[in-house]
């Protein structure tokens, strides 16, 4: 899938992934990925069941997605973010519709964690989970012993 938008382009192939851009950003700009080692980050990255960027006019990456799915019935998506130059453009909503809406998953159930972005999901139909989803929280790694 290749598709242009607003002379951004939008691509699901991993290889074009700057590796570089996604660790600075998920290091040191992501509340929610601070934590994560670079071997995480690239794990998760080959792990993906599908990947999106966004690309600036000359092919820099300024945004991502990444979803972990079965492909059958549900995905969760991960790690969406647009750099601060890129932003206010709309790049973010086409990136999460390029996800979930223009790709295989169009009919899964998607999940997520968002602390400050429930206005954008909304839009997409994400909503407070009914009273048949129950979740573990991840035990985030603490200070080592000793």
């Amino acid at each position: 899938m290749r598709q242009v938008i607003d002379g951004h382009e939008l691509d699901d192939d991993p290889a074009r992934v700057d590796r570089d851009v996604l660790w600075t950003f998920l290091s040191t700009e992501a509340y929610w990925a601070r934590w994560r080692e670079r071997r995480d980050v690239e794990a998760q990255l080959a792990a993906a069941w599908r990947v999106v960027g966004a690309y600036d006019g000359d092919g820099a990456m300024v945004g991502f997605a990444r979803a972990v799915s079965d492909g059958i019935t549900i995905a969760y998506l991960a790690d969406v973010f647009i750099l601060p130059a890129a932003r206010g453009t709309g790049l973010g909503v086409a990136l999460v519709t390029a996800m979930i809406d223009d790709g295989p998953g169009a009919d899964l159930r998607w999940m997520l964690h968002t602390r400050d972005a429930h206005g954008l999901y909304e839009r997409f139909g994400f909503q407070a989970p009914d009273d048949t989803y129950l979740e573990r929280p991840m035990r985030l790694p603490g200070p080592s012993a000793g």
